[in-house]
């Protein structure tokens, strides 16, 4: 299954500290083992359920669109701003991957296969799902920070620099897609 996440996220390898790019492959493993999902299915899905339902954006498509832009931000953030406002590239690329790692238990199929928000979902959206599954495989409080914010339920809270990048990154690429007109 290793094999299988660095297929999907060849962007582990950004992650220069080895123990927390193996903790974040083990979160996809452990979430792929508890989805109804398979790699294959993230590869073919819609990467959200709120947007026109024959866009073509899969799940991995955004998901791995919203990494780079998150990469190279905080890059920019470090050359302009550098002690000033420091973001840790190690901890922005593993909250990056794992933002929506928790969807893998938020989806269900229904009877024809299609993906849609099972009832775990509707109680527990996937920030939740993913800092549960991200702590479980020991993941820094710092990248579940960024799990946790990402999405609108971080907007009541402060967020680091890292969370921010990623919740801007992870926007930027949603929400014209969802507004659209």
């Amino acid at each position: 299954m290793l094999e299988q996440i660095y297929k999907l996220w060849p962007e582990l390898n950004w992650i220069e500290d080895q123990r927390l790019r193996d903790k974040t492959a083990k979160t996809w493993i452990l979430a792929l083992e508890r989805s109804v999902l398979t790699a294959d299915d993230l590869n073919q899905i819609p990467f959200t359920l709120l947007a026109d339902p024959d866009l073509k954006v899969s799940f991995m498509m955004h998901k791995r669109a919203v990494v780079h832009i998150a990469k190279e931000s905080g890059e920019k953030i470090n050359q302009f701003f550098g002690d000033e406002l420091p973001v840790n590239m190690d901890v922005l690329i593993a909250g990056a991957i794992l933002a929506d790692v928790g969807k893998l238990l938020e989806y269900a199929k229904d009877d024809d296969g299609k993906v849609i928000q099972g009832t775990y979902g509707k109680l527990l959206r996937h920030p939740f799902s993913g800092v549960s599954l991200a702590e479980e495989c020991g993941l820094p409080p710092e990248v579940c920070h960024i799990i946790a914010t990402h999405a609108g339920e971080g907007d009541m809270v402060k967020r680091t620099a890292e969370a921010y990048v990623v919740h801007h990154a992870d926007f930027m690429t949603f929400l014209p897609f969802k507004n659209r007109f």
